[in-house]
């Protein structure tokens, strides 16, 4: 099988980063293929961010199903585009943060967050709602880091994510933890050692999701909602997404 994965934004480390998780996440015969757009923001912090994300993210799985991929990640915390792209797609597409809400259910009656900026609290306490892990989460920590930051993680990084992640642990009941940031996908193992309870990083949730979607036969739905978009001219520099009714 072929997995698609995005990286949302355009650094070219962080897709590398984003796909050697993937990669090492995939069982053998499964082939993964990242990849992030030639425009948009370096780093997505906010709504503004997100909406400009949002169509090269389509872009990429419009070129993803032309090259046969079968499934599609998209490999933002803020799972940007996620209902535009299962409109596009046939195949299984799959947000890292409910992919990680998910099966951060299934290990522990309560988990927390550990993201990036403040400022993007808000946005993953409404994906929380609207996946309908609400009620679930005990806390959304914000390092106030900058996305970037993590391109490449440093020793004090990380031990100030053990810190906070001991604090959700023993004093707000956290039984998982989720990472809130495609940029923290090699930090799982060594930030499940130091806190001795599971850690779920979004970006290797979702490859092992589509790889059972896959196996099992299903792809996005087609009724309703999800249908594939209305035929209808596109004007502009959108021109290109237009065709005939």
């Amino acid at each position: 099988m072929r997995i698609q994965v995005i990286n949302p934004n355009t650094s070219v480390a962080m897709t590398e980063k984003i796909t050697a998780a993937a990669q090492a996440a995939a069982r053998p015969g499964t082939q993964v293929h990242g990849c992030c757009p030639a425009d948009g923001p370096v780093s997505i912090e906010g709504h503004f961010d997100e909406a400009i994300a949002t169509l090269g993210v389509l872009e990429q799985v419009r070129g993803g199903m032309a090259a046969g991929a079968q499934a599609h990640i998209i490999a933002c915390f803020g799972d940007p585009g996620l209902l535009a792209a299962r409109e596009l797609a046939a195949g299984p597409v799959i947000g890292i943060a409910e992919a990680g809400f998910h099966l951060a259910s299934l290990v522990a009656t309560r988990f927390a967050v550990i993201t990036t900026l403040g400022r993007t609290r808000i946005i993953a306490e409404h994906l929380l709602q609207r996946y309908g892990f609400a009620g679930l989460c005990t806390d959304v920590s914000c390092l106030e880091v900058p996305v970037l930051d993590l391109e490449h993680c440093t020793p004090a990084l990380v031990a100030q994510m053990v810190e906070e992640g001991r604090r959700l642990r023993d004093t707000r009941g956290a039984g998982a933890i989720v990472l809130g940031c495609g940029g923290m996908a090699d930090l799982r193992q060594a930030l499940t050692d130091a806190l001795g309870i599971p850690v779920i990083e979004g970006v290797s949730a979702a490859v092992k999701l589509a790889e059972s979607l896959l196996d099992l036969g299903l792809g996005t739905s087609k009724h309703g909602d999800l249908a594939y978009p209305l035929a209808k001219p596109f004007k502009g520099r959108f021109a290109e997404w237009g065709q005939e009714a």
